[in-house]
C-alpha cells in the first residue's frame, strides 16, 4: 500500500467512526428520536436494560450483515479473478464462502435463540417475533 494513502485512510476512519455511533439518539424519517439507549437519567428500569439488549442485538445483526455481505463480494472477487493469481484464489474463495456463510447462519441462529428467549421472558408484547403475528 501507498504510504501517502495511509494517513488519509486513517483519518477518514477516525472522523467518520463516531458518526455510526449514534448512542444518544437520531430522527428516524417518521420523525421521532430513536437511540440505542432507550432511557435517560433515572428512569431506566428492567424494561429498558431489556430494550437495550434487543437495540443491542438488531444493530449487531446489521453490522454483522454488512460485514459478511462485503466478505461475499470480496469471495467472488477472488473467484473471479482465479487467472490473475494463478489458480490459487478459486480454493481461497470457496473457504472464505464456506466459512462466511456458516459464520452468518450461526450469528442468525444466535440472534433468533435469543430474541425468542426475550420475547417469552418479557411478555408478548416484546421483540421482533411477537410483532410478526
Amino acid at each position: 500500500m501507498n504510504y501517502r494513502i495511509q494517513p488519509l485512510i486513517a483519518a477518514v476512519i477516525v472522523f467518520t467512526v463516531p458518526l455510526l455511533a449514534q448512542a444518544q439518539g437520531a430522527v428516524n424519517a417518521k420523525g421521532t428520536e430513536v437511540s440505542l439507549v432507550p432511557c435517560k437519567g433515572v428512569d431506566c428500569n428492567l424494561s429498558s436494560f431489556a430494550t437495550l439488549v434487543q437495540n443491542l442485538l438488531n444493530f449487531g445483526i446489521f453490522l454483522a450483515s454488512i460485514i459478511a455481505a462485503l466478505l461475499f463480494a470480496y469471495a467472488g472477487w477472488l473467484y473471479l479473478s482465479n487467472s490473475l493469481n494463478g489458480g490459487e484464489s478459486v480454493s481461497k474463495a470457496k473457504s472464505l464462502f464456506i466459512n462466511v456463510g456458516i459464520g452468518y447462519v450461526i450469528i442468525l441462529g444466535a440472534w433468533l435463540v435469543v430474541d425468542t428467549l426475550l420475547g417469552s421472558l418479557l411478555g408478548s408484547d416484546f421483540g421482533l417475533w411477537n410483532a410478526l403475528s
